[in-house]
């Protein structure tokens, strides 16, 4: 307590931002448990639709219509906190405390060179260099697999390129892959990187990303991983791409309770698999462009859908895995940038868990571009000021340094403002000096700076795993194709 009794813990107030209120809360509830009973899933996988009749799940041929009760007890037999580790086996971030984490992108087809904006078909090298740059831009908290290795056959390239991000990136990765032996492939590597099951049942360092297809569909495959993961506790993201107009309905709400509704199917059946294994619930919820057809990763509507369903996923005590920080732009320019700021900074208030893609995709979700994640981390940076809010302890308020000065001084020589003034966020990106001192400094564009600090921190290397380790990937790398051509690493 102050010497006013005011509680300290009130000095200090975290920033937040609401979409939806309590009564919205409720109507989209309401209308998923609808869709879920009344309408449901398809689904053609033999075990899965046994697992769901055999908890109550109402089984005609392939269509599954699940009671609200049986939502209602996944919900609750779910964990509320998840906790990521690194390479190391410690705990990088903590999931379900409506904080916002955030992290690169997945699957791009196409590289934006940063010296020379040319795009090019997206390798196993590239995935390297991007790994290894999310690594060293402080505001990316876990990673993802970023981009397909265009250089590898099919059989090969989702686990080359999952491979690639653990060698290069000690922080937690988000996954998706084509099949089971991707998957057990991608959960072997990851107990070899943080030394075994034990560690990683503590703080794991691989999260599975899977989809739904929208609208009210699971493909076999996804089932079968879906399974898997409940099975051995890995952490699994359920998350369709519902889009307004296209796979979804043209309204925001539609599409949030058709995205909701989604999600939550797949937890039904990851609880009635393994109850309290970890699940992360969401939606990529956007628009179709109706001038183009395109899936819109800028539009302002992704963001109010989003920041709904982060609402949402605190209603129900889930860890939400929440989207920004894209762009529809084809390059780092003004429009991305007002783009990703608007997302993240939603993002940030509302409290949208991991939030991803808010650095590399642009082109909507076509390309990798290494400055766009410098970009965007130094927009985090700014975001990051904003969300600690404003501190009004005795300290900060200064009333006593105020009298100490006085009406006509200043306090440059004032050990307050020594304490205090490193305090203040200075980038090095955003130039905020006059014209003149512009000028003496070489006349540096933002694009000029923008390109020299991507190329500055892309010559840092992340420490190496362990050689057995590596030895370990050869080894399953070399059986992951019969080409002799990619018999040696």
């Amino acid at each position: 307590m102050t010497k006013k009794g005011m509680n300290v813990d009130n000095l200090r107030f975290t920033p937040r931002l609401k979409i939806i209120n309590d009564a919205q809360i409720a109507r989209i509830h309401g209308a998923t448990l609808d869709v879920l009973e009344k309408t449901g899933v398809q689904i053609t996988h033999k075990r899965a639709l046994e697992a769901l009749s055999g908890i109550g799940a109402r089984v005609s041929g392939n269509r599954v219509r699940i009671p609200a009760h049986l939502v209602e007890k996944a919900i609750a037999s779910a964990p509320s906190r998840i906790r990521l580790g690194n390479r190391a086996g410690e705990t990088a971030l903590t999931l379900g405390d409506r904080r916002s984490w955030f992290g690169p992108s997945l699957d791009c087809i196409h590289w934006q060179d940063p010296q020379t904006e040319e795009r090019s078909r997206f390798t196993s090298e590239h995935c390297a260099k991007a790994a290894s740059l999310a690594e060293v831009l402080e505001n990316f908290t876990w990673t993802m697999i970023i981009g397909m290795a265009d250089d590898y056959p099919q059989e090969a390239a989702d686990k080359v390129i999952i491979r690639k991000v653990l060698e290069n990136s000690t922080k937690p990765l988000v996954f998706c892959c084509n099949n089971m032996e991707s998957v057990k492939a991608t959960y072997e590597m990851a107990l070899l990187a943080q030394g075994g099951k034990e560690v990683f049942d503590e703080a794991p360092l691989v999260v599975h990303y899977s989809e739904p297809i929208s609208p009210l569909l699971y493909y076999d495959p996804a089932l079968e991983k879906i399974i898997y993961c409940a099975e051995k506790r890995i952490p699994l993201i359920n998350f369709p791409a519902p889009q307004c107009g296209g796979t979804a309905p043209a309204t925001l709400a539609g599409n949030v309770v058709q995205g909701s509704a989604e999600s939550l199917s797949g937890l039904v059946l990851h609880q009635a698999i393994n109850p309290g294994a970890p699940f992360i619930y969401g939606a990529y919820t956007t628009v179709m462009n109706m001038r183009s057809s395109i899936f819109s990763y800028g539009a302002p509507e992704l963001s109010v859908m989003v920041g709904a369903l982060a609402q949402m996923a605190q209603y129900y005590k889930l860890p939400f895995f929440g989207t920004g920080g894209c762009t529809d732009a084809k390059f780092p320019d003004p429009q991305a940038a007002i783009e990703a700021t608007q997302q993240c900074l939603t993002s940030a208030y509302v409290g949208s868990g991991l939030v991803h893609d808010c650095a590399a995709w642009i082109d909507h979700g076509s390309t990798v571009s290494p400055t766009y994640m410098v970009m965007v981390n130094e927009i985090l940076s700014n975001v990051r000021v904003m969300m600690e809010g404003l501190d009004v302890s005795d300290e900060s308020l200064a009333a006593s340094v105020i009298d100490k000065v006085g009406p006509g001084g200043n306090y440059l020589k004032e050990r307050h403002t020594l304490d205090n003034f490193k305090k203040v966020f200075y980038s090095d990106l955003f130039d905020r000096s006059n014209m003149d001192a512009w000028e003496r400094d070489g006349k540096k564009t933002f694009a000029d700076r923008l390109r020299e600090k991507t190329l500055r921190l892309m010559s840092r290397k992340t420490p190496p795993l362990p050689a057995d380790v590596l030895k370990e990937y050869d080894k399953m790398q070399a059986t992951w194709t019969q080409d002799p051509k990619f018999k040696t690493v």
